[in-house]
C-alpha cells in the first residue's frame, strides 16, 4: 500500500483498513506457524502497512500536515 493511497482515505476508512490488515496478519502468522505460508515476505509488508496507517492516524490527531515535496528533499 502506498502512502498516497493511505492519506487519501478518511479516518473511519483507515480504522477499518487497520482492523482488516491486523486480521490478515493474524491469519498469516497462523499459517506461518503451521508451515502453510507460501510467501513469508507478506508478513513484513503487512507490518509496514500497519505502521503507515498508524502514522497517518497519529499525524491527523496531532494536526500535522506533511508536505510531500519537502519530505523528498
Amino acid at each position: 500500500m502506498k502512502i498516497k493511497e493511505i492519506r487519501s482515505l478518511t479516518n473511519d476508512e483507515l480504522n477499518s483498513k487497520l482492523m482488516s490488515v491486523k486480521t490478515e496478519l493474524f491469519n498469516l502468522r497462523f499459517q506461518h506457524a503451521t508451515g502453510n505460508l507460501a510467501n513469508p515476505m507478506l508478513l513484513n509488508s503487512l507490518k509496514k502497512d500497519i505502521a503507515k496507517i498508524k502514522t497517518v492516524l497519529t499525524e491527523r490527531e496531532m494536526n500535522i500536515s506533511v508536505d510531500v515535496k519537502k519530505a523528498k528533499a
